[in-house]
């Protein structure tokens, strides 16, 4: 009998690959070890992914380090657990584009601001369409300030990459069960937790960046605050480019902003 991944010969009692480590299967698929594969895979304590995410709480720089440092099969790799983090977040926002859209209302937040429903409506619209590209691009634009705020710790943008990767899968697999959780029980509350998010999210970058660049609390805030900057005049210019693109396209127009 031979391996089924890397045809490698096998003795009879084999249960693993001794070339690949590929786990032998003898028995035909049935719902049954499908079930049981797809509950190792995920739920088992000892698998990757939980491992992974486990320790991308408690120490980052294991997993972040290690991987940028050469450590491979220890955890998940980033390009995985981004693609499984995007996997989620679509499943996400089809269910609440299917049963939530109203609680996404954001006309009430902005009333003071003259801004049109329409606009919000077809930014909120538009926001969803795309999330998973925007989603993706913070990567790069992440790596970019990060790489630029850091740039005497001698890591290139690829490794910075690295970093975002592994950091913004967890918080969009986190924020996944817990949006749903949110609009399960109290949906009203949906669009407050949605701005909660930002300082979170700032929050856990500034501790995994401590942990892995090892700098001090007065060096993490004087970082901190150059980040802040960058990402401002950045978001600005998207926002201007965002807002030609959708003028150019006739997602807007000049007469939605006349007042009526």
């Amino acid at each position: 009998m031979n391996c089924k991944n890397c045809h490698t010969e096998l003795l009879e009692n084999d249960d693993y690959c001794r070339s690949c480590g590929g786990k032998v299967i003898r028995n035909r698929l049935s719902f049954r070890n499908l079930f049981e594969h797809l509950s190792e895979t995920f739920f088992n304590y000892d698998n990757k992914l939980l491992r992974t995410f486990v320790q991308l709480f408690k120490n980052p720089e294991d997993v972040i380090v290690g991987y940028i440092n050469g450590v491979r099969k220890k955890y998940i790799n980033p390009i995985s657990f981004f693609g499984l983090a995007l996997t989620l977040s679509g499943f996400s926002l089809f269910i609440i584009k299917k049963f939530y859209m109203r609680y996404l209302d954001m006309s009430s937040i902005f009333e003071g601001f003259n801004i049109p429903k329409e606009v919000l409506a077809e930014s909120t619209n538009g926001s969803l369409e795309y999330s998973s590209i925007i989603y993706s691009l913070f990567v790069p634009v992440f790596a970019l300030i990060s790489w630029v705020v850091f740039l005497d710790k001698k890591y290139n943008f690829t490794e910075h990459i690295i970093i975002y990767l592994y950091s913004m899968s967890l918080m969009s697999i986190l924020m996944v069960f817990v949006s749903q959780l949110i609009l399960l029980a109290i949906p009203n509350y949906y669009i407050l937790f949605s701005f909660l998010t930002f300082p979170l999210m700032f929050i856990y970058h500034c501790y995994l960046l401590k942990q892995i660049f090892k700098i001090s609390p007065s060096q993490l805030i004087l970082r901190s605050f150059m980040a802040i900057f960058i990402f401002i005049v950045v978001y600005i210019i998207s926002t201007i480019i965002g807002g030609l693109i959708m003028f150019f396209t006739g997602s807007i127009n000049l007469e939605d902003f006349k007042p009526h």
